[in-house]
């Protein structure tokens, strides 16, 4: 049983990162996921959780708080009729199949390994965010066939390495494949359920050497409960400062502080 001022501030430290996490879903659109990861990380090092295996543990939560936002962000996007089901329906089964061999991958590898491979994709991201075109466009409609066989399970295997749902890929390329943004993020979310659920499942399953307390599998239950509680709170919050200013400036600062982080990231993965 770990000390109380141990709990008191592993609280304290999960309800600071639940709340930014929830103010920036709501304000930029960008899935908590990739904020919540490295939260995860570098608060467990802090208060000494920094076991072998401390990668999985963050990624599988920030998969399994994905699952509740997802979900709640799904409904309200299909009471505006703004999801594209066909699509949904279309990429479902390669993104699951991806997400569940993702599982599997990030269980074989070293967490530092998949420190790289986060610091990586975050950097992919951050750029795009920073410097992508809004008319930048790959084809008219979704692909299907082949492209499709293809581009599903990646999108699920690389989400998974990331503990992300589907908004860091899923909006960008939707949008590079003529899909409105609006209808491009209601999607995601439903491209984050399927994401979720059968990693977490996965996750559940792992026998985890030396996790945080009260870690079920590789899903560590406190971070869970207290970042949901947090983001429901907070990404409301978010909506409204949205509506109130101009958030493409607020998008380029943050694309410069997940570069940051990806860096940073990278150099723990390599030593320095």
């Amino acid at each position: 049983m770990p000390e109380t001022g141990l709990l008191i501030a592993m609280l304290v430290m999960l309800m600071g990162i639940g709340a930014f996490a929830g103010v920036l879903a709501g304000l930029l659109g960008v899935g908590g996921g990739i904020v919540l990861v490295p939260a995860f990380f570098y608060a467990f090092q802090t208060l000494g959780f920094g076991g072998p295996q401390l990668m999985q543990v963050c990624l599988a939560t920030s998969l399994a708080t994905i699952i509740v936002t997802s979900l709640r962000s799904l409904h309200s996007h299909n009471k505006k009729q703004a999801v594209e089901w066909d699509t949904l329906k279309g990429w479902a089964l390669g993104i699951a199949v991806g997400a569940l061999v993702g599982v599997f991958v990030a269980a074989s590898l070293r967490s530092v390994t998949l420190q790289a491979i986060f610091g990586c994709l975050g950097l992919v991201i951050g750029l795009y965010l920073g410097f992508g075109r809004s008319e930048w466009r790959f084809a008219e409609t979704m692909p299907s066939g082949i492209t499709r066989a293809i581009l599903s399970p990646l999108l699920g295997f690389m989400s998974v390495l990331m503990g992300i749902g589907g908004g860091s890929f899923g909006v960008p390329l939707m949008s590079l494949y003529n899909t409105p943004i609006h209808r491009a993020v209601a999607t995601a979310s439903g491209f984050g359920v399927l994401i979720a659920v059968p990693s977490v499942l996965g996750f559940l399953t792992l026998d985890i050497q030396e996790p945080p307390p009260y870690t079920i599998g590789a899903v560590n239950l406190v971070a869970f409960a207290v970042v949901v509680a947090m983001t429901l709170i907070t990404t409301p919050w978010g909506v409204k400062l949205a509506h109130a200013m101009d958030p493409k400036p607020l998008k380029r600062i943050f694309a410069v502080f997940l570069i940051i982080v990806a860096l940073n990231m990278l150099r723990k993965a390599l030593g320095y």
